[in-house]
C-alpha cells in the first residue's frame, strides 16, 4: 500500500496518507463499510445517483459536526439524485447518537472502523491516528470520479462553495 505525505497536517504536523491515490476522472472504487444499524453499506448500493462522499475524522469533534450538519443541510435542497455519504472511523452507534441528536436525515453517515476499506482504497487514511483525512470526493452516476478536496489541515472545513459548484457541473 502506497503512503503520501506532505499533503495534509493535523495541527500544523504532517501526517502520512495511506492507501491508493485517487483522482479525478478515475473510476470510484468501491468499498464496504458498516451502516449506523450494524449492516454492512456496499457504496455500489447508491446506484447511479451523484454521489459525494465526505470523510471527517470524527463526528464528535466541532469541525466535522459543523460539516456534517452543512451537509445535510445541503443534500436537502439537492433532491434524490445526489447521496451525501459521511465516512468516519466512528464507531456506528456514535455515528447514530450523533445524526440523532442533530437530525441529519439527509445525510448517510458510515462506519470504516472495522476494515479501514474506504480510507485505503481512497488513499485519505491517516498512518499516525488511524483517522481519515477531511476529503470530498464528488462522483458522476457513471461511477467516474469528477472532483476531489483533500483539506490540508484537519482541523480546517471544507471549501463548501467549491463542492457544491462540481455537484452542479456533474448535473
Amino acid at each position: 500500500m502506497s503512503e503520501r505525505s506532505g499533503i495534509v497536517t493535523a495541527g500544523g504536523n504532517p501526517v502520512t496518507l495511506v492507501g491508493n491515490e485517487v483522482k479525478v476522472g478515475d473510476r470510484a472504487p468501491d468499498f464496504t463499510a458498516i451502516g449506523n444499524d450494524m449492516t454492512p453499506v456496499a457504496f455500489s448500493s447508491f446506484g447511479s445517483k451523484i454521489r459525494v462522499i465526505t470523510a471527517v475524522p470524527s463526528l464528535d469533534t466541532d469541525v466535522c459536526s459543523t460539516e456534517v450538519a452543512r451537509f445535510n443541510m445541503e443534500a436537502g435542497k439537492l433532491g434524490d439524485g445526489v447521496a451525501i455519504v459521511t465516512v468516519s472511523m466512528d464507531l456506528p452507534f456514535a455515528q447514530a447518537r450523533w445524526c440523532g441528536a442533530h437530525g441529519a436525515t439527509n445525510v448517510t453517515t458510515v462506519s470504516d472502523h472495522r476494515d479501514a476499506a474506504f480510507g485505503s482504497a481512497y488513499g485519505v487514511l491517516i498512518k499516525e491516528t488511524r483517522l481519515l483525512a477531511r476529503s470530498v470526493f464528488v462522483i458522476d452516476g457513471e461511477g467516474v470520479v469528477r472532483y476531489i478536496q483533500i483539506v490540508p489541515e484537519l482541523s480546517h472545513e471544507p471549501d463548501y462553495d467549491e463542492v457544491l459548484k462540481a455537484i452542479e457541473d456533474v448535473r
